[in-house]
């Protein structure tokens, strides 16, 4: 438990992000990341226990972390599947408590009820697949000590790895039980009481507001709705989910 069990550092922001990765907690997450950054904040702390969601989310929240000038520390606190490994692969630092999960797996694509595709179109959507596939394989591999092409394969077959094995891969940096130390500000982002981590009240968007994270960050404004369609219906077109 080095270094967890000194004084919360005003320059350290910690997140627990306890949801699906889609739309909804995407943007609360964004949101909070910008606010951390404008205000001082030195490193991120991101605590992960998701059942995964949108490619294109997830790779857009791992692409802005990389880029950002925050250091940025992971923490498994739970299960991290699907795209959520790709969330985890962002940390500098990747932690996971002792008793946790890791999921890899393939991409698929939804089509909403009733849609037809042309060819082309049909085309296209297998170009996504391979293309997110690839993406996936990429970014796990440059995180730990497996090649690509060893990644592909563990996402075929459906891989579930404990921290100990995710630390053989280098997947893990090390598996630390202490999340946070005393006094430190957590930031929600997960449901409301009432609804599954997976899915916000079936893409109501109903998110349990984070509080204001620092003064002088201002609070996030409070979501109070959302689409009733889940978000590959929503586009009315084919989303990868991982």
């Amino acid at each position: 438990m080095e270094g967890k069990e000194q004084p919360s550092s005003p320059q350290d922001l910690y997140i627990k992000f306890f949801a699906g990765v889609d739309d909804f907690s995407a943007a609360y997450l964004m949101q909070i990341i910008d606010q951390a950054i404008t205000s001082g904040i030195k490193t991120l702390h991101l605590l992960l226990s998701t059942p995964g969601g949108s490619v294109f989310h997830g790779l857009s929240i791992y692409n802005y972390l990389r880029g950002a000038p925050i250091k940025v520390i992971t923490h498994n606190f739970g299960q991290v599947d699907s795209i959520g490994v790709i969330l985890f692969c962002a940390g500098s630092e990747r932690l996971s408590v002792p008793n946790a999960r890791f999921l890899l797996h393939g991409v698929a694509a939804n089509f909403p009820q009733g849609a037809r595709m042309e060819e082309l179109q049909l085309d296209e959507v297998v170009s996504t697949v391979k293309t997110d596939s690839a993406n996936i394989a990429r970014v796990i591999a440059s995180a730990g000590k497996k090649d690509e092409r060893s990644i592909r394969k563990a996402m075929h077959d459906r891989t579930t790895l404990t921290p100990q094995e995710a630390e053989q891969w280098g997947l893990v940096t090390r598996i630390e039980p202490s999340l946070f130390p005393t006094g430190a500000k957590v930031i929600p982002i997960q449901p409301m009481i009432g609804q599954q981590p997976g899915r916000n009240a079936g893409g109501s968007g109903q998110l349990l507001v984070p509080p204001t994270i620092t003064p002088p960050m201002p609070q996030p404004p409070k979501v109070t709705g959302g689409p009733s369609l889940s978000v590959e219906e929503e586009n009315h077109s084919p989303v990868p989910r991982f």
